[in-house]
Formats: structure tokens, sequence, C-alpha cells
């Protein structure tokens, strides 16, 4: 009970810092020109009884969230059966970390996706276990003046794997063709240099030997409703909810159209996108850790342990790259 103490307490207004001048201005140029003829970024309405302010739901919004986006399953994957499979597969993570510091390989792992798809936690329960000294997490901040007038991937590329490391990216390269097209924060020349780039930049790390993993997670509207109302009603959660973040909530569509076209220009043979459907954050852990530990060989894997991937969650077919767009709520 001591540990939900905090939910208990009277729910105060969020105090969120203000977003950088020129993101809010980046931000407020979007908004205004939402029902200009032709614009490419047009608001998601939220349905009229949701709030982040209000303690309480709307049971509408709670019932249909796990199903929402299309997802396979009614209910998520019962805790006993998670811990189970999550326990095998970091064991054989240990077995992967320590062939990878033997021969020398360099693990790569993207994780992109909406906001509140997960990323945190799935990058989270890969590395529970894992030696710090080799295996890290890479959450990058906005870029620096100095960044900003640097090739685009100079300031990632200075954060990938040496030999026997695996490193985890927690968003990368590719907030040009999400959030920054979304928010106006890259111009359109920007956006389609680096779509045309991307690959050329992936097909350089994997031909020089690293192992490159794009994940990308999805979640369908109702969810990403559920975990931000979550969010700003616990106090020790809050601090993932940015104004950016908070702006996203009416841009769910327009999130939808940018990653089908992203996935248009740089899902390749080299370095392709792997989707995640991850309504349920327990599956999509256990299927990203499980996605890696097939791809590599390694001494002592058992194959039995890992199991065999879940159709429904993980794939790269036409059913994953090109979502329908939802209708906007009422």
């Amino acid at each position: 009970m001591a540990k939900n103490k905090h939910k208990d307490k009277k729910r105060e207004h969020l105090d969120i810092a203000p977003l950088p001048d020129d993101a809010a201005t980046a931000i407020s140029r979007r908004e205004d020109h939402d029902d200009s003829e032709g614009a490419p970024q047009r608001s998601t309405l939220l349905p009229k009884d949701f709030s982040l302010e209000d303690p309480k739901l709307p049971k509408a919004i709670e019932d249909a969230a796990m199903r929402s986006g299309g997802y396979p399953y009614d209910k998520r994957l019962k805790r006993e059966e998670y811990e189970k499979q999550l326990l095998a597969l970091q064991i054989e993570l240990m077995k992967l970390q320590k062939h990878n510091l033997k021969v020398g390989n360099r693990i790569l792992c993207l994780y992109e996706g909406r906001d509140g798809s997960g990323k945190g936690s799935c990058i989270k329960a890969f590395n529970e276990h894992m030696n710090p000294r080799n295996t890290r997490t890479v959450a990058l901040p906005k870029p620096t003046e100095t960044e900003r007038g640097q090739l685009y991937f100079q300031r990632y590329a200075v954060h990938l794997p040496t030999s026997g490391e695996v490193v985890l990216f927690d968003r990368s390269w590719y907030n040009r063709a999400g959030v920054e097209r979304v928010m106006g924060f890259c111009t359109e020349d920007q956006l389609a240099v680096f779509l045309r780039e991307a690959p050329e930049f992936e097909g350089l790390l994997v031909r020089d030997g690293i192992k490159l993993f794009k994940f990308y997670l999805t979640i369908g509207r109702e969810m990403q409703l559920v975990r931000f109302h979550e969010r700003a009603q616990d106090p020790l959660k809050q601090w993932k909810l940015s104004p950016v973040d908070l702006a996203s909530l009416r841009r769910y569509d327009d999130y939808t159209r940018a990653e089908v076209e992203m996935f248009r220009f740089t899902h390749t043979a080299i370095a392709p996108w792997i989707v995640v459907r991850a309504n349920d954050q327990r599956r999509a852990r256990l299927e990203t850790i499980r996605h890696v530990l097939l791809a590599i060989e390694y001494e002592g894997r058992d194959l039995d342990a890992i199991g065999p991937h879940d159709p429904l969650i993980i794939g790269s077919g036409p059913e994953f790259f090109h979502p329908q767009l939802e209708k906007p709520s009422a």
C-alpha cells in the first residue's frame, strides 16, 4: 500500500516548463494554419469528455484502449507468464553479452514510436541485468546551437557502439522524420535530405559491421490517451509529459502520415524497420528482446528458451507499415 500512497494525494495542476521560444513559435505556427487550404498538418479532435486534469478517465476510452488501432488481443499478457518469459530472455541476453565481448560485435538498437508507446520500458527490460560497462542507453536532449550547425547525423554518430558494446537509442536520428516534421521544427528541404540520406548512413553502419535493429512501437489512439492520462495523474510520472508531448495529443493522424512516409523511404533490405504493436507493453518488451536474440547467433543460445515470434505483434509486412488513419474522436 505504501508504494501507491502518492496516488491517493490530492491531484495538483500540471507544472510543466514552457517550450523554448523557437519550439513554441513553431507549434503556434502549425496551429494557426491547421485550417488553411492544403495544410499538411491538421488537429485530431479529442473526445469532448477527456481531460488530463480530470482524475477520472472516461469509461468509453478505457474500454476501447486495448483493442484500439486494430490490436489483436483483448487483454494484457498475464503477469506470471510475462515474468517467466522475461526471465528466460534476460538470461539469454547475458549469454549474448558475454559472446559479444568475446568476439567484439557492435549492437545498435533504435527505439522509435509515438509518445506513450513504451520505448523506455522496452529498453529497461532489455538492459535491466546487463553489465552497464558494455551496455549504454542514449537519450539525447534537444540539439545545442553548435550541434544545429553540424552535419545532422554527427551528434548521433559519436554515440555509436564500439567493440563489444550494446547501445540502445531512446529516439534517434528519426526525430527528424517524426516530431521535427510534425511540429514544424525542420524545413521541408531538411526533411527531404534526411529521407534521402538516412538509408545511406545506415547502410554505411551495417556494412562496417554494426548489427542494427530499428524498432518502431505503435499504439492505438485510445491507448495513447489512457497513458497520457495516467502520466498526468501520477506525480511520479508527470516528468514524462513535455509541452511537445501534450501537443502530440492533437497530432495523432499527422504522426500516422509521417510514419507511413518514413517507412516508405527508410525501410531497406540492409536496415529494415521492425514494427511492434505495443498496446500491451508486456508483449512489446518480450518481442523486441526476442527479435534481437533470434537475429544473432551466440554461444549457448537456447532457441526453446527464446521461443518464437508472435506474428500478430511484431513484423515488417504491409499490415504493419500501412495502418488505417483513425477517424477523429467526436
